[in-house]
């Protein structure tokens, strides 16, 4: 008999409780279904589930969005991006475009879209003119890309690579002293394209608990009792609780393709700093589609010593899992989804926007 939200809610809080348990949800996804769903307000005061790096748009380099920004002031092009990237801000002074959305207003061709096909068809209209498509997101929006390439791309559309690879950013927090968790719900977006075996290093290196998970309630609680339990019994395992689309290799045709088109190397993070391993450039012949072979780099190194978060804002401490939404001073102040001042109240992955979306305002206890 298949298990209900209420049979997992029932058998977590039944299990006897010694201390503490920090469990990190690295997808924003599930941040999302988790506050929607209200699952903190219902599971024991024991558990405490921690928002981790799961928001692409949240670490996609500040540099990478400004040069976006400057092609379309400058430059005779049209730049398209994932409708979240527009509202994203960066930090020049207030006279000067802080956003996609506001050179739009200035008069660039900036075009919000929902898929690299959009952008390759936006590329065949206008043939006359080059299109920046300003690639931004996690291993599920950037194997898409990878599969547009493989099958070819007009010759006049030109990327601004800010894809990354999820796991680095776990790895990178439990090589630290002090991670801030002891257990940990991996992404079911990623492990779906990468597969679950991606994970196995969480409790090989690391001996912490881990558990795939889906985004109904059910897979999450189910995912957490499992995290909880292997806690509790001292047994470490990883658990796919989302097994109708996670399997343990992934999807083979999407890694193909991923391999075919990128390299894999180190890259930033806004806010956060260089991780190895944690981002794809273009492979080979596909380097062509480079914007930089073509355009000013407007996010040249001496930009990226301007492109951390704005002055106070705590965003990289809530990716990172340091402190929850409501402890940023700025969080429900100068910052709310109408003027964000940094990228996680944003997107709708972004701890902050979720957790003020669904009215949460007063202090929670810093997780670190």
């Amino acid at each position: 008999m298949q298990r209900t939200a209420r049979d997992w809610l029932d058998l977590i809080r039944a299990l006897p409780f010694d201390g503490t348990v920090r469990i990190m949800n690295v997808c924003g996804g599930h941040e999302r279904s988790i506050t929607a769903a209200g699952l903190r307000g219902v599971l024991p005061p024991q558990v405490e589930l921690i928002p981790g790096p799961g928001c692409p748009v949240c670490i996609c380099p500040e540099e990478a969005i400004y040069a976006a920004i400057q092609y379309g002031l400058r430059d005779d092009v049209i730049v398209a991006a994932y409708g979240d990237m527009l509202r994203v801000p960066v930090n020049v002074p207030k006279e000067e475009a802080r956003s996609l959305e506001q050179a739009r207003a200035l008069g660039a061709d900036v075009r919000p879209v929902a898929s690299p096909l959009e952008v390759a068809q936006i590329a065949r209209d206008h043939p006359e003119r080059r299109v920046v498509f300003l690639a931004a997101g996690f291993e599920t929006t950037t194997a898409p890309l990878a599969a547009l390439l493989q099958q070819g791309v007009p010759d006049n559309l030109l990327l601004v690579m800010a894809g990354r690879l999820t796991w680095p950013a776990v790895a990178m927090l439990l090589d630290a002293e002090a991670p801030g968790f002891e257990g940990l719900i991996a992404p079911g977006h990623v492990a779906t394209v990468m597969g679950s075996d991606e994970w196995q290093f969480v409790v090989g290196k690391h001996g912490l608990p881990a558990a795939v998970a889906g985004f109904t309630p059910e897979s999450l609680l189910a995912a957490i009792y499992s995290v909880l339990r292997q806690q509790l019994e001292g047994r470490r395992f990883l658990d796919n609780c989302y097994p109708e689309v996670v399997k343990p290799a992934g999807n083979a045709a999407a890694r193909r393709m991923l391999e075919a088109s990128f390299e894999v190397g180190t890259a930033p993070w806004r806010g956060v700093g260089d991780i190895p391993a944690s981002g794809y450039f273009l492979k080979g012949d596909l380097a062509r589609h480079d914007v930089r072979r073509h355009l000013p780099d407007y996010a040249a190194e001496q930009r990226r010593r301007a492109g951390a978060m704005p002055p106070g804002c705590g965003c990289a401490r809530v990716v990172l899992g340091k402190i929850y939404p409501t402890e940023c001073k700025l969080y429900g102040n100068a910052c709310t989804p109408r003027t964000p001042i940094g990228p996680c109240m944003v997107s709708d992955e972004g701890a902050c926007r979720i957790w003020w979306s669904a009215g949460q305002r007063k202090r929670a206890a810093s997780t670190a």
